[in-house]
């Protein structure tokens, strides 16, 4: 983006202010970024602050729809990066308003437009929130019952997602900061492709080949390598 920009600049200060922890600040040079937009490019970047600022998840909801359409309509290079990002908003409102279904769809979306987005943190920071938002938003079974999970690619997958949250829960108490090391960069940054899946199950299998952890840690391990073994195309990130 363009920092000599008006838009730019306004919508600059106001995460400045943001950051000061003066919220009423932050929303009014926001809006006033909103109102002195002169296009749909501009008025996208300012749509997108703007939402940030509701005080309702369906204003949330209106704002980045807003922020979305104004992309679309821009339609070139210049939005090529936003996407990612773009979606997985929509993906939170919908799963803020309770639509998971809505939601997962656009988590799903997000997660196609990753490879727009120049590498970096803030790359690294979309690919954690959407992978948290798809794994969060997978079809649960119907009893809630993790073990009662046996049948289908999705059902294996969201057995992986159950069996691994609570593997990680248990290695974050005990403070095992090796095994930690190694599987909580692949797990945060699956986003169910082929290659996000082989890397998880790479750091799995050398988790469980060092045997660092208890016995029924080790047990949990296993049965989610299991799980993720099974079925083509079954990912851990839902």
């Amino acid at each position: 983006m363009d920092p000599e920009n008006h838009v730019v600049q306004l919508c600059v200060r106001g995460m400045e202010a943001e950051a000061r922890g003066e919220e009423d600040e932050a929303r009014r040079l926001f809006l006033r970024a909103w109102e002195d937009s002169a296009d749909d490019y501009e008025a996208c970047i300012a749509a997108h602050y703007v939402a940030r600022h509701q005080t309702t998840p369906q204003g949330t909801l209106r704002w980045n729809q807003e922020c979305l359409d104004r992309a679309d309509r821009v339609g070139d290079e210049r939005v090529r990066g936003f996407y990612a990002s773009l979606y997985a908003n929509m993906g939170r409102a919908h799963r803020e308003l309770g639509d998971t279904a809505a939601a997962h769809e656009y988590f799903a979306r997000a997660a196609a437009r990753v490879p727009d987005v120049p590498e970096g943190d803030y790359g690294m920071w979309n690919r954690f929130a959407i992978a948290e938002g798809l794994r969060e938003t997978a079809a649960l079974p119907a009893s809630g019952d993790a073990s009662g999970i046996r049948e289908g690619a999705g059902a294996r997958s969201q057995l992986a997602t159950t069996l691994l949250s609570d593997l990680l829960t248990r290695l974050c108490v005990r403070n095992e900061l090796k095994a930690l090391g190694l599987i909580l960069p692949a797990y945060l940054a699956d986003l169910g492709t082929e290659e996000d899946r082989a890397r998880l199950r790479s750091a799995l299998h050398m988790v469980h080949a060092a045997r660092w952890l208890p016995r029924e840690e080790q047990a949990i391990l296993s049965e989610a390598i299991t799980a993720m073994g099974q079925g083509t195309g079954s990912a851990v990130a839902g």
